[in-house]
């Protein structure tokens, strides 16, 4: 749980609707357990459902809200602004990146998956989870250095 957690709150970026990601996948996962086959990888299976679901959000995008009133907390100060600085500037480089090449770097990083599991869980290729990976880093390198990312597409007459 607290890995499909945390892999929710990087993909989403916002606690409540991570939160109910992960219910969604524990509730589609415990729904479906008769086809998770045994012996297999159960953390890869429920990513799995989890990134289908994402997808699945992906269609139907509703816009973003979030409630506030008298009640609302202020959220804590930081003890050194530049690290709250580097982090707001990490999610918003983040945020940046195709969700395809998002979700792949969030999970290597993040979940330690290796690329075969990964490819497995998502359903392509190895070769295009190190190609999306590969360019989600380089993409992310630069936007994180302040120049605007390289585009390697060629003009083919």
């Amino acid at each position: 749980m607290p890995r499909l957690r945390r892999y929710a709150r990087a993909l989403v970026g916002d606690r409540a609707a991570a939160d109910d990601l992960v219910q969604d996948t524990v509730e589609r996962g415990w729904a479906r357990l008769g086809s998770w086959r045994h012996g297999s990888d159960m953390r890869g299976w429920l990513f799995s459902i989890m990134h289908n679901l994402r997808v699945d959000q992906g269609r139907r995008r509703a816009v973003p809200t979030e409630p506030l009133d008298d009640e609302t907390p202020l959220p804590a100060a930081p003890e050194r602004a530049t690290i709250s600085l580097e982090l707001r500037d990490m999610d918003a480089a983040l945020r940046q990146l195709p969700e395809e090449q998002r979700e792949i770097l969030l999970l290597v990083v993040l979940e330690e998956m290796s690329y075969e599991d990964l490819a497995q869980a998502l359903r392509i290729p190895v070769g295009t989870v190190m190609s999306r990976l590969s360019r989600a880093r380089e993409k992310l390198r630069a936007l994180m250095e302040g120049r605007s990312p390289a585009v390697s597409l060629k003009v083919v007459k």
